[in-house]
C-alpha cells in the first residue's frame, strides 16, 4: 500500500525496495505479488496504477527467475489486459496507464522472447486492434534503480563499469544516456544470473541435506532389524536422486570457487 500510496505523486523508492525485499525473502512471495500488483495495477486512482507498475517493473528487474515465471502466466497477463480491454476497464483506464501497460507487455515481448505466452497475448491485442502499433520505448529512459541489491552485488564489485555508468548518467548527451540504459540492462541482467544460481545452489544443497539425513535414519533402522519393503523403496529412491544430484553438486562447485562460505556448505 505505501509503494503504491496514491497521495504520494513521486515514486516511494524506499518501500519499492522493502517490497522486492518481502518478494525476494518470503517462499509465497513471487507467486503472490503479482495478485497484489495486478489489483493496484487495475485501481481507478491513476496515480496508484501507475505507481504499482513501476513496483512491477522493479520486481522484474530483481526478484528472478520464479516472479518472470508468474508473470508470464496467462493467468497474470490476463489481469492485464484488462485495463486495456474495452469489455473489462479499459473504458475508464487513463490513457497513461493503457499506455504503459502496452509498453510493459511489448518490453517484455523483448526481454523474455522464450515466453511463448507473453509473446501470444500482445499478438492478441495487436489482433483486436487494442494496441495499434508497438510502443516506442525510448532509448534514452532510464531504468529505475536496482533493489534490492545483494552483497557483492556487481553494481559494486565491478569498479570499471560502476565507474562508467556512473559517467554516463551524468552526460546531457542522448547517445550516453541509450549507453547507460544498455549498460544497466546488461548489468541487471547479469545480475539476475548471479542470483538464479546463488537460489539453484541453496535449494540443492538443502535436498541433499535432506535425502542424506533420510537416508541416514534408514540405514540406522538396516543394521538393527530388516527393514520393511516399503523403506527399502524409499532407501532405493532417495540413493538414486542423491546419483542424480552428485554432478549437479560438483558443477555448483566450480561455480562457487570464489565465495569460500558457499563452497564450505
Amino acid at each position: 500500500d505505501k509503494a503504491t500510496d496514491p497521495s504520494i505523486p513521486e515514486e516511494n523508492w524506499e518501500c519499492i525496495q522493502r517490497f522486492c525485499d518481502q518478494v525476494n525473502a518470503d517462499t509465497e512471495g513471487p507467486s503472490l505479488a503479482p495478485r497484489l500488483l495486478a489489483h493496484k495495477i487495475q485501481s481507478p486512482q491513476e496515480t496508484e496504477a501507475l505507481h504499482a507498475l513501476t513496483v512491477l517493473e522493479t520486481c522484474v528487474n530483481n526478484c528472478g527467475e520464479r516472479f518472470h515465471n508468474e508473470i508470464a502466466k496467462f493467468r497474470f497477463l490476463n489481469e492485464l489486459i484488462k485495463v486495456l480491454s474495452p469489455k473489462y476497464y479499459g473504458t475508464w483506464s487513463s490513457e497513461k496507464v493503457k499506455s504503459r501497460v502496452a509498453e510493459v507487455i511489448f518490453s517484455w515481448t523483448v526481454w523474455f522472447p522464450q515466453e511463448v505466452k507473453i509473446r501470444d497475448a500482445y499478438q492478441m491485442l495487436k489482433k483486436q486492434g487494442i494496441v495499434k502499433e508497438d510502443p516506442k520505448v525510448p532509448e534514452d529512459k532510464i531504468l529505475p534503480p536496482p533493489s534490492p541489491r545483494p552483497q557483492n552485488s556487481i553494481f559494486d564489485t565491478d569498479e570499471e563499469k560502476s565507474k562508467l555508468l556512473a559517467r554516463l548518467l551524468k552526460s546531457n548527451h542522448s547517445e550516453d544516456l541509450q549507453a547507460a540504459n544498455r549498460l544497466i540492462k546488461s548489468m541487471i541482467k547479469e545480475e539476475q544470473e548471479k542470483s538464479a544460481r546463488v537460489s539453484r545452489r541453496v535449494s540443492t544443497v538443502s535436498e541433499v541435506s535432506e535425502n542424506v539425513k533420510r537416508m541416514d535414519e534408514l540405514l540406522g533402522n538396516y543394521r538393527r532389524q530388516e527393514l520393511c519393503k516399503s523403506d527399502q523403496e524409499t532407501l532405493q529412491t532417495l540413493f538414486q536422486r542423491c546419483e542424480k544430484l552428485r554432478p549437479l553438486l560438483f558443477r555448483l562447485a566450480s561455480e562457487t570457487v570464489d565465495d569460500d562460505e558457499a563452497l564450505g556448505k
